[in-house]
């Protein structure tokens, strides 16, 4: 959920008709939050946020056996923040700061085997891949698409790999091994 704005999310949510917190983490849970579930006291922080902010409202307020549960509904201003939220692009990751190429420098410049850690990243690599494979072919198309997505992030990395290991030796040489 790096790049995920939960506050956009659940406005996202809240269109279709008023929800309480509860059916608002469960629907969040169910569409978004397979892998990384909210929290209930994620959900309330946000919606306290989002009503401060003038986003959403309180539609209804129900006493009960527990405490009050309220119910919330997107304003027209929450409305437009989803809008203009969803019509703005991504910021494409070009990954120029990579935690694998320090490691590949420093095995490099440390005298270890940055062949043996490009393997056993490789190696890491493919055991994930199968796993985000079999899930895929389990899934319903939702899950079949966010694997996807992560697979060919995964095949760009190997590539990347292959790539690596074909250079170590002008790799060692350029930065001083």
């Amino acid at each position: 959920m790096r790049g995920m704005s939960i506050g956009h999310t659940l406005l996202g949510l809240l269109e279709s008709g008023p929800r309480h917190g509860y059916d608002l983490k469960r629907a969040f849970d169910d569409k978004f939050g397979h892998d990384r579930p909210l929290h209930y006291g994620q959900v309330y922080a946000t919606m306290s946020r989002l009503l401060k902010n003038g986003l959403v409202e309180v539609d209804a307020v129900e006493s009960g056996a527990g405490p009050e549960r309220k119910r919330y509904a997107i304003t027209e201003a929450g409305i437009t923040d989803v809008a203009a939220w969803l019509a703005t692009p991504e910021k494409p990751e070009p990954y120029l700061q990579s935690t694998l190429y320090t490691k590949v420098v420093l095995a490099l410049l440390t005298g270890r085997d940055a062949g043996d850690l490009l393997d056993t990243q490789r190696a890491e690599h493919l055991r994930l891949m199968r796993a985000l494979t079999a899930r895929k072919r389990q899934g319903d198309l939702a899950d079949q698409l966010i694997c996807d997505h992560a697979l060919f992030h995964l095949e760009a990395d190997l590539r990347w790999l292959e790539l690596t290991a074909a250079r170590l030796g002008a790799l060692g040489k350029a930065v001083g091994a």
